[in-house]
C-alpha cells in the first residue's frame, strides 16, 4: 500500500529524465486537480503545430489581433485531444472555470474565447488541447517510481518562459539542474 501523498494542485510535475513515455518525456505538467479520486494536468511546454488562430476559426470565432494570431496551442496531454483548455491569470467570470490557486485559473468554455477574440479576455493564457489524466493512486505510483519531480508552480515559468526552457526553468524551482540528474533510481 503507498502512503498518501500532499495534495498537489497548483504543482508541476517534472519529468524525471529517465521518463521514456514519449507523450511525457520532458514535460512540465501543470496539476490542476488532484484528490482521492486521481489527477488532471495539463503539459504547459509542448507547443503543437496548430495556432490560436487556427482553433479560433475552427469555432468560426474572428480573431484578428496580430499578437494572438500566431500564439501557439500546446498539446495539453493525450486525454480527449479534441478538448481545448485555457490556462490564464485570475480574470473575468467565465461559464466553466477551475480556481487553482490566485494566480491561475483554468476554464473551457466557449465565453473566454470569444472574449479573448474582442480583446476583453486575460491576456497572459496558455490554450491547450487535451489534458493527463491519473487514475485513484496512479500518480502516487508513479511518484513513488521516481517518475516526477513536483514543485510549487509559478506562473511566470508558464507565461514567461520559451517553452523549450520550462522543463529547466520547473527543476530550477527546487534548486535543481535537471540535465545533471541520473535517469537511474537509487533504491536501497
Amino acid at each position: 500500500m503507498i502512503d498518501a501523498i500532499a495534495n498537489l494542485t497548483n504543482h508541476f510535475l517534472i519529468a524525471m529524465p529517465g521518463m521514456t513515455d514519449p507523450f511525457f518525456s520532458r514535460t512540465v505538467t501543470y496539476l490542476c486537480q488532484h484528490n482521492d479520486e486521481g489527477a488532471l494536468g495539463i503539459i504547459v511546454n509542448r507547443p503543437s503545430e496548430l495556432k490560436l488562430k487556427d482553433v479560433m476559426t475552427q469555432m468560426n470565432i474572428t480573431l484578428d489581433d496580430p499578437a494572438l494570431i500566431d500564439m501557439p496551442v500546446y498539446y495539453g496531454g493525450p486525454v480527449q485531444p479534441e478538448r481545448g483548455f485555457i490556462l490564464h491569470e485570475p480574470v473575468g467570470d467565465w461559464n466553466s472555470t477551475l480556481k487553482m490557486s490566485s494566480d491561475l485559473w483554468l476554464t473551457t468554455s466557449r465565453d473566454i474565447l470569444e472574449a479573448i477574440s474582442r480583446g476583453e479576455g486575460p491576456r497572459k493564457i496558455l490554450l491547450a488541447l487535451g489534458y493527463a489524466g491519473w487514475a485513484k493512486g496512479q500518480l502516487e505510483q508513479e511518484m513513488v517510481q521516481n517518475a516526477w519531480l513536483s514543485a510549487e508552480a509559478e506562473q511566470s515559468i508558464i507565461f514567461n518562459h520559451p517553452p523549450d526552457s520550462r522543463w529547466q526553468a520547473a527543476a530550477g524551482l527546487m534548486g535543481i539542474d535537471i540535465a545533471l540528474l541520473s535517469t537511474q533510481a537509487g533504491h536501497g
